[in-house]
């Protein structure tokens, strides 16, 4: 069993890091909210007070929001690069943009310290679960390395390709959901208004060329799935906000490179007029009801 440090207790960083514990790893972990480290501690972890605290491990996951806090975290003064032994793999699953994740990764192979990129999809439930999907990016030899650990917190396990493989696929992955989940949403509306029951819209589109993730499921309206937020008012699972950062992490990455993505930059347009509506914590599914207009 390996010794773990694990950077950020949040909603998705602390169930993962509590499956860990399960699968029989020590975990020492860190995060600026007490909150956290206090539930991993009782649990049978270990609260480490520091981010040095935390680097003293063979192997470091992070769990950030956002790619700022990730070049904090690992290349600051007092950085887990500083302050990791030569040898320690880490692991980052945030959701950030492709040029931070290869520009730490280079730093990291400097100082003899392998790292992958491995954001996840599957959300709180896959976290809580250990379900998630893990697009990873980086030498073969680390993810290797990293993939019993992964398989501890996730299902689906694959390597992308080099540094930063790992954040393109999760940010082209989510311009899928995110507009896929506004013309389902779209589609269900437009059935209410033409007087069509929406259990006879999923019982059709469910089986036919209409079939999606964002129908089968997470379908945006109460009933034809009983597992979605749909259900449960949009209490998140994931939220708009998230949704709306990835995909402003896309359209930042289509300017990049030269790609064309008009459905992902109207996707990006929607999910921020609903965000700037108040409804940033609510599940991203909820956008139904923007586009219903209630």
């Amino acid at each position: 069993m390996a010794n773990i440090g694990f950077i950020g207790l949040g909603n998705m960083g602390l169930p993962m890091a509590l499956n860990l514990l399960k699968a029989g790893h020590a975990v020492a972990g860190n995060d600026v909210m007490p909150k956290g480290m206090e539930a991993l501690a009782a649990a049978g972890g270990k609260a480490a007070k520091s981010l040095a605290a935390a680097a003293q491990s063979e192997i470091v996951v992070t769990m950030l929001p956002a790619g700022q806090q990730v070049r904090e975290v690992y290349l600051g003064a007092n950085g887990i690069l500083a302050q990791a032994k030569k040898g320690t793999l880490f692991i980052d699953s945030s959701t950030i943009d492709v040029e931070t994740a290869r520009a730490v990764a280079a730093e990291a192979e400097k100082r003899g310290m392998p790292m992958i990129d491995a954001p996840v999809s599957g959300g709180v439930v896959g976290a809580q679960g250990a379900t998630l999907t893990f697009m990873v990016g980086g030498p073969a030899p680390a993810f290797e390395k990293a993939k019993p650990i992964l398989e501890k917190m996730g299902k689906t396990i694959v390597h992308a390709g080099g540094a930063g493989a790992g954040q393109a696929a999760k940010i082209c992955n989510n311009m899928i959901l995110g507009v896929s989940m506004i013309a389902v949403s779209e589609a269900f509306v437009l059935a209410e208004k033409l007087g069509l029951d929406k259990q006879k819209l999923f019982d059709i589109s469910s089986k036919s060329s209409g079939q999606c993730w964002s129908m089968t499921s997470y379908c945006p309206v109460p009933g034809p799935v009983p597992a979605s937020p749909a259900n449960r008012d949009y209490q998140a699972g994931f939220t708009a906000a998230m949704m709306l950062k990835d995909l402003k992490l896309a359209q930042a990455a289509a300017k990049s490179a030269g790609a064309k993505t008009a459905l992902g930059a109207e996707a990006a347009a929607i999910y921020d007029r609903y965000v700037g509506a108040g409804e940033g914590g609510r599940d991203f599914s909820g956008i139904i009801r923007f586009i219903r207009g209630g």
